[in-house]
């Protein structure tokens, strides 16, 4: 397949550049991926869709303060970073603007000299590998000195950090938000499970990549970017209970999908924890997820095509273009789908 098929029209003044105020009054979209019918709701109606049994998995990554201003330690220049992920112990992958007079060897300083960096290499996609330095704890001080990444599209400055962050968010690591799960509250949570749903929890850091449109001609030709993931052994056992009592395993955001399906990939469902770059299209089997909660994605980007394998291009491509004339909002801040 050409990634012109998964193409579609985005007006800019759809791209929400806030949140709202209440994280459940989003819009929900709910796609019937077996008849293909379309319906409106609010978010807050999703439970309605939710039966008892079901099992509810949600990613519990926590984004990091990714963004970091400083200069270079010779020459008093410029120099922001935006953390990737860490390859080790105080070596990180990062991006770095600009990028081409940080050559390896060169120091970058961060809050007068609170953290610096040294460049140890380059990456091929232009990125840096750095080794930070610093006295006390490495995430105190990012919590300091950095800034919330939020993607390119959105202009707008973020008052409150924490409406970047899910309200169960845990474990440090993503570059960016899960967003799927931005709409849910605590006690929307609570009411979820006072109906019979089991609530389960995975981790997947979450990489600037997964936002990006796909630049190969093909589907063949993309090659997805890496991330990291835990399936603890708690949600294994959740996932193998509800389908062998024959309910439905619901992944909120495409990250939960992808660790789910990674982990389908490998047999029998068990702890596991590495890297994942599968790449989810249309033709590629879902072995665990049976239905999705997501928000509306970029044009061309490797969210549309997982969204597609679900629910069937042609179906997702009429929902988005419906979507648009209904002035849905789109993307990080925007509103969500129920494909079921």
């Amino acid at each position: 397949m050409r990634v012109e098929e998964f193409d579609f029209h985005l007006p800019e003044k759809l791209i929400a550049q806030h949140p709202l105020l209440e994280r459940t009054a989003s819009r929900l979209m709910a796609l019937n991926k077996r008849t293909g019918e379309i319906g409106h709701h609010r978010f807050s109606d999703l439970i309605e869709f939710l039966q008892p049994g079901d099992a509810l998995i949600l990613n519990d990554t926590r984004v990091l303060p990714a963004r970091l201003y400083g200069v270079k330690s010779d020459t008093g220049a410029k120099v922001e970073f935006l953390l990737l992920k860490e390859l080790e112990p105080n070596v990180w992958e990062v991006l770095v603007r600009p990028g081409k007079k940080l050559r390896v060897g060169a120091q970058v300083s961060f809050g007068d000299g609170l953290l610096t960096a040294d460049v140890l290499d380059t990456t091929e996609e232009g990125g840096r590998i750095v080794r930070f330095s610093y006295e006390g704890m490495f995430y105190e001080i990012l919590d300091r000195l950095g800034q919330m990444p939020l993607p390119p599209y959105i202009t707008e400055q973020l008052e409150d950090q924490e409406r970047y962050q899910t309200v169960f968010s845990k474990h440090r690591g993503s570059a960016a938000a899960p967003t799927a799960g931005l709409h849910f509250t605590s006690e929307f949570l609570e009411q979820i499970a006072a109906k019979g749903v089991r609530i389960g929890f995975v981790t997947l850091h979450v990489g600037l990549g997964t936002f990006r449109p796909v630049s190969a001609d093909t589907l063949d030709e993309h090659k997805m970017h890496a991330e990291w993931y835990h399936l603890p052994q708690v949600t294994a056992d959740l996932i193998r209970e509800t389908k062998a009592a024959g309910h439905r395993v619901i992944a909120v955001g495409t990250t939960a999908c992808r660790t789910l399906e990674t982990a389908g990939q490998k047999g029998e469902i068990r702890e596991a924890s590495g890297w994942t770059d599968i790449f989810i299209y249309p033709g590629v089997e879902f072995t665990v997820v049976d239905a999705l909660v997501t928000n509306f994605h970029l044009p061309k980007s490797s969210l549309v095509m997982l969204v597609s394998a679900l629910a069937g291009r042609e179906a997702v491509l009429r929902a988005y273009a419906e979507a648009v004339r209904e002035e849905y909002r789109f993307f990080s801040f925007g509103d969500a789908m129920f494909i079921y």
